[in-house]
């Protein structure tokens, strides 16, 4: 079965001529031209493989998309066009009448069925917004076997019996499955999704279209970011939390996030119940700080999470690690007075540039205003708008104004980062909120013992950990630092008579770091072949010892593009490699 969505004004259609020998007979009122207002029309073709199983995959998706579009008034038409492997007329209108049937029981549709088997005038007005025309195809999975019932015919009740899938249907999946080839052609040699393959960093899969699969030596970097970012904000007194992926939809209706981010987010239902796949980590925490009364002396309360978020994205945006459908949000909650609000912010940009710096990226700052579709009143808007711009002011800090950018919920500070290449990239945000806390009732206890809304601030720094990988790989080239490289030190035999030595010097490494990322080439091939292995995978360090380095007790280190140094002391490497990574420079 294929459909066709159209999200319609109204649509106006009337029979004029028999398409078919035998058409379904007509009422006098169903031959007049019909007209319905704010309707979904769902154009049908019914296929030659449709069962009557189809109708309730069908109702499911008429109902899916009816749900997304908010629309109550129904047309069911058929539309042979969609297709060339029609079914039968007698089958097809059958499939008709019952969807109609089955879709009435709900009472919260009004249902028309166009006629079938007719040429028909038609008029129609689509409406704009981006859900309006949709298509989709309707199958029996693999691995279901229809059977029919004895003594009934195609057209009528089947049973359906779950079984094991064939040879054939194994081999045909596997293969679809199996399409994760690069085209490299159109890309840079330095794009990320070119390092990543070739670093054997991370892959994606059309078995889940914009999420990543990390690799090992991906998930290295992934960790040791993740790693970093936490000890600097336990430096700087955050908490940290972790709140569930899917949550029911009575809190985004609260937050706002379903009327302002509702097509971007995924829906899933349990016992009757509607939830979303959470595209943002904000109500979860919400739900934290209100899980007990607060006080003004735990103010100001920094939570920080590495939430994982999902996002419905068009396929045709998705680009790498830069534009994915799932992906960590580095986020932090800020909840204090207004009174301590200007100094919180001022922390957040310090801690900010700490970051940034420790990966040379140059930033520009831009602070955005509040936008025509929003939360809260005008008043509250001001006043989040005139804390940023005070804060901007006292530290000196040359920024852009976008006016009409905010977020929904409040003004806001974005930072942009530059990479090599003088792309800018938005990663870091600072969101004051003056309106989710008093969507949620949220309260302190004030010193004179009053309840008082708090005031939230929103901020992320990395932003998308992907994202911020994959301009940062893209920014060095691949040429990580030694802290954040998967490859840190890979350790070079001679010839054979040097292995001996080589694991002795490993193991003694081994011994004083044992974070230490090494490894060894003892194959019998050239050096200048085991030296251009280590340069493919952007190693910092390589280290060759032969019979020279092995009599004086010695090592020959390589740093990353550059020429060899020669009679380097074991302990004194040791030591310099140590220093790079524990202090991350």
């Amino acid at each position: 079965m294929k459909i066709l969505s159209l999200h319609c004004d109204y649509i106006k259609f009337k029979p004029i001529k028999k398409a078919i020998k035998e058409p379904e007979q007509l009422s006098k009122e169903e031959e007049k031209e019909r007209t319905v207002k704010e309707a979904l029309v769902i154009f049908t073709a019914v296929e030659q493989e449709d069962t009557l199983q189809i109708v309730d995959a069908y109702i499911r998706n008429i109902k899916d998309i009816a749900s997304q579009v908010k629309a109550k008034n129904i047309v069911l038409y058929p539309y042979a066009h969609l297709s060339a492997n029609l079914s039968s007329p007698v089958f097809a209108q059958e499939v008709f009448k019952e969807a109609e049937k089955k879709l009435k029981q709900d009472k919260s549709y009004t249902v028309t069925r166009a006629p079938f088997g007719y040429y028909k005038e038609l008029e129609l007005k689509c409406k704009g917004h981006p859900l309006a025309e949709l298509s989709r195809e309707i199958r029996l999975e693999a691995g279901t076997e229809v059977k029919l019932k004895e003594g009934k015919s195609k057209a009528q009740e089947i049973r359906v019996v779950e079984r094991d899938l064939t040879e054939n249907e194994r081999k045909v999946l596997l293969k679809e499955i199996s399409k994760t080839k690069l085209d490299r052609e159109k890309l840079k040699e330095n794009d990320h999704r070119i390092l990543g393959q070739r670093l054997d960093l991370f892959s994606f899969n059309e078995t889940a279209p914009g999420m990543v699969f990390w690799h090992n030596n991906g998930l290295i970097i992934y960790n040791e970011l993740i790693k970093y970012w936490r000890e600097e904000h336990k430096k700087a007194g955050y908490q940290e939390v972790s709140t569930p992926f899917i949550l029911d939809k009575k809190l985004w209706l609260i937050s706002g996030h379903w009327e302002k981010y509702r097509e971007n987010i995924f829906m899933t239902k349990y016992e009757g119940r509607d939830f979303a796949v959470k595209p943002m980590n904000c109500p979860g925490g919400i739900l934290v700080y209100k899980t007990k009364p607060k006080s003004y002396r735990e103010l100001p309360l920094r939570v920080a999470e590495l939430g994982v978020v999902h996002r419905q994205e068009l396929s045709g945006v998705l680009a790498g690690l830069f534009r994915v459908i799932k992906f960590i949000q580095d986020d932090a909650h800020i909840y204090c007075t207004e009174e301590q609000l200007e100094s919180e912010i001022s922390e957040i940009i310090d801690l900010t540039v700490k970051i940034y710096k420790k990966f040379n990226f140059a930033y520009n700052i831009e602070l955005s205003t509040k936008p025509a579709k929003r939360i809260g009143s005008d008043i509250m808007w001001d006043k989040a708008e005139k804390v940023l711009q005070e804060v901007l002011k006292k530290k000196k800090i040359n920024y852009k104004l976008n006016k009409g950018e905010g977020a929904f919920y409040g003004p806001k500070i974005d930072f942009h980062i530059k990479d090599s290449l003088g792309r800018s990239w938005q990663c870091g945000t600072i969101q004051l909120d003056f309106a989710m806390p008093e969507r949620f009732e949220l309260e302190y206890t004030t010193e004179d013992n009053k309840q008082k809304r708090p005031v939230m601030v929103h901020r992320a720094i990395l932003g998308s950990l992907e994202r911020f990988i994959g301009v940062l790989l893209e920014h060095l080239n691949g040429n990580l630092p030694t802290w954040l490289s998967p490859f840190q030190v890979r350790v070079l035999s001679f010839t054979d008579r040097n292995v001996k030595a080589c694991k002795e010097f490993i193991k003694n490494i081994a011994e004083k770091i044992p974070e230490l990322r090494i490894d060894a080439d003892f194959r019998d091939v050239t050096v200048d072949t085991k030296v251009r292995d280590v340069e493919m995978i952007k190693a910092p360090y390589s280290i060759v010892i032969g019979d020279k380095e092995e009599k004086n007790k010695t090592l020959a280190v390589r740093p990353r593009g550059k020429k060899p140094e020669f009679g380097v002391k074991a302990e004194a490497f040791i030591e310099k490699i140590k220093k790079e990574i524990f202090e991350r420079s």
